[in-house]
Protein backbone atom coordinates (compact mmCIF):
# COMPACT_ATOMS: atom_id res chain seq x y z
CA UNK A 1 0.00 0.00 0.00
CA UNK A 2 1.37 3.43 -0.97
CA UNK A 3 2.10 5.90 1.81
CA UNK A 4 -0.41 8.74 2.08
CA UNK A 5 1.23 12.15 2.44
CA UNK A 6 0.17 15.68 3.42
CA UNK A 7 2.37 18.63 2.41
CA UNK A 8 2.36 21.75 4.60
CA UNK A 9 4.26 24.72 3.18
CA UNK A 10 3.29 28.32 2.43
CA UNK A 11 4.99 28.34 -1.00
CA UNK A 12 2.63 26.76 -3.57
CA UNK A 13 5.28 26.36 -6.27
CA UNK A 14 7.48 24.39 -3.88
CA UNK A 15 4.53 22.24 -2.78
CA UNK A 16 3.63 21.53 -6.40
CA UNK A 17 7.18 20.47 -7.19
CA UNK A 18 7.48 18.15 -4.19
CA UNK A 19 4.04 16.69 -4.85
CA UNK A 20 4.98 15.87 -8.45
CA UNK A 21 8.22 14.22 -7.38
CA UNK A 22 6.53 12.11 -4.73
CA UNK A 23 3.68 11.02 -6.99
CA UNK A 24 6.27 9.84 -9.51
CA UNK A 25 7.68 7.56 -6.80
CA UNK A 26 4.30 6.10 -5.88
CA UNK A 27 3.32 8.27 -2.93
CA UNK A 28 -0.31 9.38 -2.65
CA UNK A 29 -0.67 13.11 -1.93
CA UNK A 30 -3.91 13.36 0.04
CA UNK A 31 -3.77 17.11 0.56
CA UNK A 32 -1.77 20.32 0.77
CA UNK A 33 -1.87 23.16 3.30
CA UNK A 34 -0.36 26.65 3.34
CA UNK A 35 -0.33 27.18 7.11
CA UNK A 36 -0.43 25.22 10.33
CA UNK A 37 -4.13 25.63 10.99
CA UNK A 38 -5.05 24.37 7.54
CA UNK A 39 -2.62 21.50 8.04
CA UNK A 40 -4.25 20.43 11.31
CA UNK A 41 -7.73 20.44 9.79
CA UNK A 42 -6.53 18.52 6.75
CA UNK A 43 -4.59 15.94 8.75
CA UNK A 44 -7.46 15.34 11.16
CA UNK A 45 -9.72 14.72 8.17
CA UNK A 46 -7.42 12.58 6.02
CA UNK A 47 -5.32 10.70 8.63
CA UNK A 48 -2.19 10.46 6.44
CA UNK A 49 0.80 8.23 7.11
CA UNK A 50 3.33 11.02 6.69
CA UNK A 51 3.40 14.82 6.88
CA UNK A 52 6.14 16.94 5.31
CA UNK A 53 6.05 20.18 7.29
CA UNK A 54 7.77 23.53 6.84
CA UNK A 55 8.71 25.40 10.02
CA UNK A 56 8.02 29.01 9.09
CA UNK A 57 4.35 29.29 8.10
CA UNK A 58 1.66 31.90 8.89
CA UNK A 59 -1.04 31.57 11.57
CA UNK A 60 0.51 28.49 13.22
CA UNK A 61 4.12 27.54 12.60
CA UNK A 62 5.40 24.05 11.91
CA UNK A 63 6.78 23.46 15.40
CA UNK A 64 3.51 24.32 17.14
CA UNK A 65 1.60 22.25 14.60
CA UNK A 66 3.92 19.30 15.18
CA UNK A 67 3.36 19.47 18.94
CA UNK A 68 -0.41 19.33 18.44
CA UNK A 69 -0.14 16.43 15.99
CA UNK A 70 2.17 14.47 18.28
CA UNK A 71 -0.33 14.81 21.09
CA UNK A 72 -3.49 14.12 19.07
CA UNK A 73 -2.26 11.66 16.44
CA UNK A 74 0.99 10.00 17.54
CA UNK A 75 0.85 7.47 14.70
CA UNK A 76 1.16 10.20 12.05
CA UNK A 77 4.84 10.64 11.19
CA UNK A 78 5.97 14.26 10.87
CA UNK A 79 9.13 15.19 8.98
CA UNK A 80 10.25 18.81 8.90
CA UNK A 81 11.19 20.00 5.40
CA UNK A 82 12.68 23.49 5.57
CA UNK A 83 15.45 25.85 4.51
CA UNK A 84 16.48 26.40 8.14
CA UNK A 85 19.53 24.55 9.43
CA UNK A 86 19.54 26.59 12.64
CA UNK A 87 20.44 24.40 15.62
CA UNK A 88 17.56 25.83 17.68
CA UNK A 89 15.02 24.89 15.00
CA UNK A 90 16.44 21.37 14.63
CA UNK A 91 16.48 20.77 18.38
CA UNK A 92 12.97 22.13 18.93
CA UNK A 93 11.59 20.14 16.00
CA UNK A 94 12.81 16.81 17.37
CA UNK A 95 11.82 17.79 20.90
CA UNK A 96 8.33 18.65 19.57
CA UNK A 97 7.93 15.15 18.18
CA UNK A 98 9.13 15.39 14.56
CA UNK A 99 10.58 12.11 13.38
CA UNK A 100 13.02 13.70 10.97
CA UNK A 101 14.48 16.93 9.64
CA UNK A 102 15.28 17.53 5.97
CA UNK A 103 16.70 20.59 4.28
CA UNK A 104 15.11 21.84 1.08
CA UNK A 105 18.49 21.85 -0.66
CA UNK A 106 18.87 18.08 -0.20
CA UNK A 107 19.64 16.47 -3.56
CA UNK A 108 16.80 14.56 -5.20
CA UNK A 109 18.14 11.03 -4.76
CA UNK A 110 18.94 11.56 -1.08
CA UNK A 111 15.54 13.20 -0.59
CA UNK A 112 13.72 10.15 -1.97
CA UNK A 113 15.81 7.76 0.13
CA UNK A 114 15.13 9.77 3.29
CA UNK A 115 11.39 10.20 2.68
CA UNK A 116 10.98 6.52 1.84
CA UNK A 117 12.84 5.74 5.06
CA UNK A 118 10.47 8.00 6.98
CA UNK A 119 7.52 6.12 5.50
CA UNK A 120 9.04 2.91 6.92
CA UNK A 121 9.34 4.50 10.36
CA UNK A 122 13.00 5.45 10.18
CA UNK A 123 14.52 8.79 11.15
CA UNK A 124 15.50 10.92 8.13
CA UNK A 125 18.16 13.57 8.73
CA UNK A 126 19.91 15.54 5.99
CA UNK A 127 23.42 14.14 6.02
CA UNK A 128 25.42 17.18 7.08
CA UNK A 129 23.07 17.84 9.98
CA UNK A 130 23.55 14.51 11.72
CA UNK A 131 26.81 15.08 13.60
CA UNK A 132 25.78 18.65 14.49
CA UNK A 133 22.51 17.38 15.89
CA UNK A 134 24.24 14.78 18.03
CA UNK A 135 26.64 17.37 19.46
CA UNK A 136 23.81 19.82 20.13
CA UNK A 137 21.65 17.20 21.83
CA UNK A 138 24.54 16.04 23.99
CA UNK A 139 25.36 19.61 25.03
CA UNK A 140 21.79 20.65 25.78
CA UNK A 141 20.54 17.54 27.45
CA UNK A 142 23.43 16.58 29.71
CA UNK A 143 21.50 18.03 32.64
CA UNK A 144 18.32 16.15 31.72
CA UNK A 145 19.59 12.58 31.91
CA UNK A 146 17.06 9.79 31.87
CA UNK A 147 16.95 7.84 35.13
CA UNK A 148 19.47 4.98 35.20
CA UNK A 149 16.65 2.53 35.98
CA UNK A 150 15.25 3.18 32.50
CA UNK A 151 18.58 2.38 30.87
CA UNK A 152 18.93 -0.73 33.03
CA UNK A 153 15.59 -1.94 31.68
CA UNK A 154 17.10 -2.41 28.22
CA UNK A 155 18.59 -5.77 27.31
CA UNK A 156 22.07 -5.90 25.81
CA UNK A 157 20.54 -6.67 22.42
CA UNK A 158 18.21 -3.68 22.69
CA UNK A 159 21.15 -1.43 23.57
CA UNK A 160 22.99 -2.77 20.53
CA UNK A 161 20.00 -2.09 18.25
CA UNK A 162 19.59 1.41 19.69
CA UNK A 163 23.26 2.23 19.23
CA UNK A 164 23.22 1.12 15.59
CA UNK A 165 20.01 3.06 14.93
CA UNK A 166 21.58 6.18 16.42
CA UNK A 167 24.56 5.73 14.10
CA UNK A 168 22.12 6.11 11.21
CA UNK A 169 21.56 2.50 10.16
CA UNK A 170 18.15 1.48 8.84
CA UNK A 171 16.28 -1.53 10.21
CA UNK A 172 17.44 -3.55 7.21
CA UNK A 173 21.07 -2.57 7.75
CA UNK A 174 20.88 -3.34 11.48
CA UNK A 175 19.39 -6.74 10.70
CA UNK A 176 22.23 -7.53 8.30
CA UNK A 177 24.86 -6.28 10.76
CA UNK A 178 23.75 -8.50 13.65
CA UNK A 179 22.26 -11.39 11.66
CA UNK A 180 18.62 -11.01 12.65
CA UNK A 181 15.45 -10.54 10.61
CA UNK A 182 14.13 -7.06 9.89
CA UNK A 183 10.91 -7.93 11.75
CA UNK A 184 12.95 -8.84 14.83
CA UNK A 185 14.66 -5.44 14.70
CA UNK A 186 11.27 -3.73 14.49
CA UNK A 187 10.12 -5.73 17.53
CA UNK A 188 13.24 -4.73 19.49
CA UNK A 189 12.68 -1.08 18.61
CA UNK A 190 9.05 -1.22 19.69
CA UNK A 191 10.21 -2.55 23.07
CA UNK A 192 12.92 0.13 23.35
CA UNK A 193 10.46 2.97 22.79
CA UNK A 194 7.98 1.50 25.26
CA UNK A 195 10.60 0.93 27.98
CA UNK A 196 12.10 4.40 27.65
CA UNK A 197 8.75 6.16 27.18
CA UNK A 198 9.92 7.70 23.91
CA UNK A 199 7.74 8.56 20.92
CA UNK A 200 10.01 7.89 17.98
CA UNK A 201 13.46 7.01 16.67
CA UNK A 202 14.62 10.62 16.61
CA UNK A 203 14.11 10.86 20.35
CA UNK A 204 15.92 7.54 20.69
CA UNK A 205 18.94 9.18 19.04
CA UNK A 206 18.82 11.81 21.77
CA UNK A 207 18.71 9.09 24.39
CA UNK A 208 21.63 7.20 22.86
CA UNK A 209 23.85 10.28 23.05
CA UNK A 210 22.52 11.34 26.42
CA UNK A 211 23.12 7.93 27.98
CA UNK A 212 26.62 7.55 26.55
CA UNK A 213 25.72 4.69 24.20
CA UNK A 214 26.82 6.83 21.26
CA UNK A 215 29.41 9.58 21.38
CA UNK A 216 28.87 12.56 19.03
CA UNK A 217 31.66 12.77 16.47
CA UNK A 218 33.85 15.83 16.41
CA UNK A 219 34.61 17.69 13.18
Amino acid sequence: MNSRVVLADDHPLFRDGVASLLRARGFEIVGEASNGREALELIRRTQPDLVLMDIHMPELDGLATTRVLTSEMPNVRVVILTISDDDDDVFEAIKSGAQGYLLKNTDTRAFFDLVEGAARGETPLSGRLASRILREFAKRMNTERIESSAEDALSEREKEVLTLAAEGLTNREIAARINLSENTIKYHFKNILEKLHLRNRAQAVVYAVQSGLLKPKQN
